[in-house]
């Protein structure tokens, strides 16, 4: 098989798992903060930090969706990368 083939199949699964995680997602990072009781999200909006509170009740739910903007940003990164791969075999 083809390299080109082999990338194109890489970019249709990428597109999928990153398609099933778009629901499921959440921007920043979950802590406990030592001197108070809750959780709280922080996160960079126009290069400001931004911290919003987590109630107990959704700390886990919400540390959970962090995680997955993690692995959705490596799953993004990696579809650029073979998208370029193809951008430079398509032109050859």
């Amino acid at each position: 098989m083809k390299r080109i083939d082999l990338l194109k199949k890489q970019r249709v699964r990428l597109r999928e798992d990153i398609s099933a995680m778009l629901d499921s997602y959440l921007i920043g990072t979950v802590a406990k903060s030592p001197s108070m009781s809750g959780h709280n999200l922080t996160t960079k909006v126009e290069g400001k930090t931004v911290t919003l509170y987590v109630r107990k009740d959704i700390a886990p739910m919400a540390t959970e969706m962090s995680v997955w903007y993690k692995k959705l940003w490596t799953l993004i990164q990696k579809l650029s990368k073979v998208n370029w791969e193809l951008l430079n075999l398509e032109s050859k």
